[in-house]
């Protein structure tokens, strides 16, 4: 049976943002589905049962891809649901230990442009203790609006910090060249979210250099 993938975007966008996302998967042979919802203005426990309901709707394996905020949203419908189909998570760019352009941009009046997604944006995620594998993909590549709002520690991808992306209790961690919006066109960070779909584990450089 076709493993499936439901994909999920990130703050400010809309589900066709995910399309050269969707087709790279589908040419992986996966089914894919993308699920559209309102960042800014829907409640999180809504958008979380609409999740949900999708995730358990699946007749085998499915999986999770999740940009920015949709990585966050992908673990917290999946957490403690014992009842949903098995399947693999991969978070990319997503801020799991919160996003401190989140907070400047809160500070700063721009609290309403974060809409009900704040607290979760700001504040991350204590750890991941859930069922599923979690692997994350962060950018590398300095570009971006975030950076505008104040400068972004270490490695960034110009909105979140390599650092906000690591989490206790995932599985695995990459970084690729590429912006946080540049990840949803980047083919290294599509074949790397396959792979671990795929395997549970990322391809590391270690693993294709010449002996």
């Amino acid at each position: 049976m076709t493993e499936q993938v439901i994909l999920l975007h990130g703050l400010w966008m809309r589900g066709i943002a995910l399309a050269m996302l969707r087709r790279r998967f589908e040419n992986e042979d996966f089914e894919v589905d993308v699920f559209d919802y309102f960042s800014v203005a829907a409640p999180l426990k809504q958008t979380l049962e609409r999740l949900r309901k999708r995730l358990g709707q699946a007749p085998g394996t499915v999986h999770v891809v999740g940009h920015s905020l949709g990585g966050l949203l992908a673990l917290l419908a999946c957490h403690g649901e014992s009842n949903l189909p098995p399947g693999r998570i991969v978070c990319m760019g997503s801020p799991l230990n919160g996003s401190a352009s989140a907070q400047r941009l809160a500070e700063s009046g721009g609290a309403w442009l974060l809409g009900h997604s704040k607290d979760l944006l700001e504040q991350g995620l204590e750890r991941w203790d859930g069922e599923r594998e979690v692997g994350v993909i962060a950018g590398s590549k300095p570009v971006g609006l975030g950076a505008a709002l104040g400068p972004i520690e270490g490695e960034h991808d110009g909105s979140v910090a390599v650092a906000e992306t690591r989490l206790p209790g995932i599985t695995d961690h990459c970084v690729v060249t590429a912006s946080h919006s540049g990840l949803l066109f980047s083919s290294e960070a599509a074949m790397q979210a396959a792979y671990f779909l795929h395997h549970g584990r990322f391809r590391h450089v270690a693993e294709t250099a010449p002996s």
